[in-house]
C-alpha cells in the first residue's frame, strides 16, 4: 500500500478504532490530524478537556492519548499497516502527543504487528464494568500474560499480595473522603457524569447513567461511585467481591513520555483481559491525590511511579460508553 492508498475512509476507520480507548471520566481528551499525501496521522491532546483539580499536570491526559495511540496501531495492524510513532515530536508544542507514520507492514509469524492485530476483534468489546465480581482467582498464567502485555510497552505491571492490596484498597478510601470534602473536585467530577439532566453536557462524552453500576451496599466497594448527588434513578444496591483483584501499572520515571508509555500499556493490558475473558475496572481515585499516590507503590517494586490500578476478575461485562463521532476529533489538512 502507498501512502496515496490512505484514504479519508480508511483514514477514519483507524481513528474509529483508536477512540474506542479509555481515557478519565470518558472525556477523551484527543483529537487526529492527517496531512493528506503524507502517510502521517497527528494525534493532539485537546486542551479543552483538562481537569485542573483531579489532573493539574495532564497525567491522566497523556495517558487517555496513549490508550488512543495503541488503539491506532491495533487498527493500522489490522489493515495490514505498521504504525510507526515518534512520541512528542515537537519541544515547542506540549499538546502534540504523537506523529504516527503508517507504511505497508510485512508480517511474520509472531511479529509485532500480528500480535497487535490479534487484539482487534476485542477493541469494540473492551468495556468498564463496574459491577461485583465473582470470588474466583485470575490464574496465574493469566497475569503472567498481562504483565508481558505491559512490558512489551516499556511499564511494568505489578500484582500485589494481600497486605499490599490492603493498603491500596485502603488508599481508595480514603480519596473518597477527600473528595467528599473537596466541592471544586465534586463539581468537576459531576461535569462529566450523564444522568439525562437538562444541564448536563454532550451525551457522546462522559459517563452515562447506565454505567455507574450499582450502589454500594456496604464500605467495602472497590468501585468508584460517580454518583454522588444521586441523580440516577432505578440503581441498586450489590455487595462487592470481598478480596478484589488488582494490578498497578508503573513506570520508573514521572515525565510525559512514561505517561503516553503507560496510556498504551493499559489499554494492551485490558484489550489482553478482556480476550482472556476477564472484566475489568480502573481506580484513579487514590492517584489523583500527589500526597496518596506515593503511597500506592510497593517500596521494594521497581516501578517507581504509579500510573493506573487496575481492578480485574470474573463478572458481568461493562456496556459501551458514547464516543464523539470522528468529525469531531478528525481534520484531515
Amino acid at each position: 500500500m502507498t501512502i496515496t492508498a490512505l484514504t479519508r475512509k480508511l483514514v477514519t476507520s483507524l481513528v474509529e478504532d483508536a477512540v474506542t480507548a479509555p481515557s478519565m471520566h470518558n472525556a477523551q481528551p484527543w483529537r487526529f490530524v492527517h496531512r493528506v499525501g503524507t502517510g502521517t496521522v497527528e494525534l493532539y491532546g485537546d486542551p479543552s478537556r483538562v481537569m485542573p483539580r483531579e489532573d493539574p499536570d495532564h497525567r491522566a491526559l497523556h495517558i487517555g492519548c496513549g490508550a488512543a495511540l495503541f488503539g491506532l496501531r491495533v487498527a493500522a495492524a489490522h489493515h495490514g499497516l505498521h504504525a510507526g510513532a515518534h512520541l512528542l515530536p515537537d519541544p515547542g508544542d506540549p499538546w502534540h502527543m504523537a506523529d504516527v507514520r503508517l507504511r505497508p507492514a510485512v508480517v511474520e509469524p509472531g511479529d509485532e504487528d500480528e500480535t497487535l492485530s490479534d487484539l482487534h476483534p476485542v477493541l469494540r468489546k473492551r468495556h468498564t464494568s463496574r459491577f461485583p465480581f465473582s470470588e474466583e482467582r485470575v490464574p496465574a498464567e493469566i497475569f503472567d500474560g498481562l504483565r508481558a502485555a505491559a512490558f512489551l510497552e516499556g511499564c511494568r505491571l505489578g500484582v500485589p499480595g494481600a497486605w499490599h492490596t490492603d493498603t491500596v484498597l485502603d488508599l481508595v478510601h480514603v480519596s473518597e473522603l477527600f473528595e467528599s470534602a473537596d466541592p471544586s473536585v465534586r463539581a468537576e467530577v459531576a461535569a462529566w457524569m450523564r444522568t439525562g439532566a437538562t444541564e448536563e453536557g454532550n451525551e457522546k462524552e462522559g459517563i452515562p447513567a447506565y454505567a455507574f453500576g450499582p450502589r454500594q451496599f456496604d464500605v467495602t466497594t472497590p468501585v468508584r461511585d460517580f454518583d454522588t448527588r444521586r441523580g440516577a434513578t432505578g440503581r441498586t444496591s450489590a455487595r462487592f467481591e470481598k478480596t478484589p483483584q488488582i494490578a498497578l501499572l508503573g513506570t520508573s520515571r514521572d515525565a510525559p513520555e512514561e505517561w503516553l508509555a503507560a496510556g498504551q500499556a493499559l489499554h494492551r493490558v485490558l484489550l489482553q483481559a478482556t480476550l482472556d475473558g476477564l472484566s475489568t475496572s480502573l481506580m484513579s481515585q487514590p492517584l489523583e491525590w500527589p500526597e496518596l499516590r506515593s503511597l500506592a507503590r510497593d517500596p521494594g517494586a521497581t516501578a517507581g511511579y504509579i500510573h493506573m490500578v487496575i481492578r480485574l476478575g470474573y463478572g458481568p461485562k461493562g456496556r459501551a460508553t458514547p464516543r464523539r463521532p470522528a468529525e469531531d476529533v478528525l481534520t484531515f489538512e
